[in-house]
């Protein structure tokens, strides 16, 4: 693969972004891909935005995705798919989570959440839509659930045939390994 593939993750601190592009980053480097990853942890720890970036190819210069130039976004949190989607090009992809974590703007009942988004999405963009919180529960561990949205976001890309037990082998510690080998396969199940 000599084109550069551009992955936009973004989510609400806490969700456990920066570890699912650790998994993401790791398997594309043992697949012998050029690797750049960033991260933009803004106000995490209070709930705000996060993102990371991981762009991979042959050879990668910048770890950097301008404005339109994702080719897909991943989001695990609702409303911050609104937030990026300017980020992804015009045959651009979705994989969003169906899940709400209102801010604390929100919260305090200074703004409502936004409405729409998904069926907004789904007018522009070719989106695969899951509930990974739903599945992660069914798992029987929430935390899951970013791992859950990497297995989504591996099918949509095609990377299915990455080894990627040995990755989360390497990335998660050893007592939570065939939990998240489960969370990884269920999210790639749901997309078609």
């Amino acid at each position: 693969m000599s084109e550069v593939k551009n992955i936009l993750l973004a989510g609400v601190g806490g969700q456990g972004i920066i570890l699912a592009s650790k998994i993401l980053a790791t398997g594309l480097i043992d697949a012998g891909y050029d690797v750049k990853m960033s991260e933009v942890h803004g106000m995490a720890q209070r709930g705000g935005s996060v993102t990371t970036q991981v762009r991979f190819g042959e050879k990668v210069y910048s770890p950097i995705i301008g404005k339109g130039q994702a080719d897909i976004l991943v989001s695990f949190e609702t409303m911050e798919t609104g937030r990026y989607v300017e980020f992804l090009k015009a045959d651009g992809k979705v994989v969003l989570n169906d899940f709400e974590m209102p801010s604390a703007v929100i919260l305090s009942g200074a703004a409502e959440y936004p409405t729409g988004v998904v069926e907004s999405v789904q007018e522009k963009f070719e989106t695969t839509v899951i509930k990974a919180a739903d599945l992660a529960q069914e798992l029987g561990n929430i935390k899951t659930m970013n791992v859950i949205i990497v297995g989504a976001l591996i099918k949509a890309m095609g990377l299915q045939d990455l080894n990627w037990k040995a990755v989360i082998e390497k990335t998660v510690k050893e007592k939570f390994v065939d939990m998240n080998l489960k969370a990884i396969e269920l999210g790639m199940s749901q997309v078609k």
